[in-house]
């Protein structure tokens, strides 16, 4: 039997007429990369991804070898390699929704005391994929690549709004208790779905804001979320707390989403 068709990891020489299921086999070994809060051992991936150890490390070796996975000298920990995050961000680019969100948050970034973003949902919750600072407001504990909190954080309660709530319960076990936060009461979650924004202070640092909105793509299903870093202190005219929601009325237009948005 062949390792690609050999369930508990069996040290079988593959076949060549395999190669697709092969393909199919380094994919799972790529999820659970991609999926990793940090670099892991052999011994964990080759569990997770139900083969032996000297499977998992064939399979992890090639990919090492293409730039899909990389290996830590020191530790010998397996984590994404440059191929495969050049990979990841070449699809990011092709999600548009999320580029002409991208652009109205640069612009709102310069000129506004506001730092400025888009997070896509991931099995592991909001992700972050574009980020800009301000240069009037730079204390932010926001980043790109982060992944925010489904519970505690504007950004996490726009997701819940609008998505199945088994996704949600699935980026849910995959975060830390204290991470995630207190789950948001039911009403709480529905006023989000009909004003289209979320708002929490205090939430990832004292007297810091998030404010948050949904992007709808063509078929009115939410594409990606726009959010803003803030101290509200910073916001001197009325037109300054507002910014974040004319930015996804302008978004809503580019991208034929429904403008959804209550808050007048």
């Amino acid at each position: 039997m062949s390792e690609d068709n050999d369930k508990d990891g069996g040290e079988d020489t593959p076949k060549r007429s395999g190669n697709i299921q092969s393909v199919s086999i380094a994919t799972r070994f790529l999820n659970i990369l991609a999926n990793a809060a940090e670099p892991t051992a052999l011994g964990v991936i080759a569990r997770k991804a139900g083969t032996g150890s000297p499977t998992a490390h064939r399979y992890l070796q090639s990919l090492v070898k293409e730039g899909l996975a990389m290996q830590d000298p020191q530790t010998g920990f397996y984590d994404l390699g440059p191929t495969a995050l050049s990979i990841g961000i070449g699809a990011l680019k092709r999600i548009h929704p999320v580029e002409i969100a991208a652009r109205y948050m640069k612009e709102l970034a310069s000129g506004f005391a506001a730092s400025a973003g888009v997070a896509i949902w991931t099995e592991r919750g909001p992700t972050v994929v574009r980020w800009y600072r301000s240069s009037l407001f730079s204390i932010s504990s926001v980043g790109l690549g982060d992944v925010l909190p489904v519970d505690n954080s504007a950004c996490g309660l726009v997701f819940q709004a609008f998505l199945p709530e088994s996704q949600i319960d699935m980026a849910r076990k995959l975060q830390p208790v204290h991470f995630r936060g207190k789950r948001a009461p039911r009403d709480q979650v529905d006023e989000v779905r009909k004003t289209c924004w979320s708002e929490l202070t205090d939430h990832l640092l004292p007297g810091i804001t998030g404010q948050a909105v949904p992007v709808f793509d063509a078929q009115q299903e939410i594409a990606c979320v726009m959010t803003t870093v803030t101290n509200l202190g910073l916001m001197l005219k009325p037109e300054d707390q507002r910014a974040l929601f004319e930015c996804a009325k302008k978004v809503v237009r580019e991208t034929g989403g429904t403008d959804r948005f209550a808050i007048e």
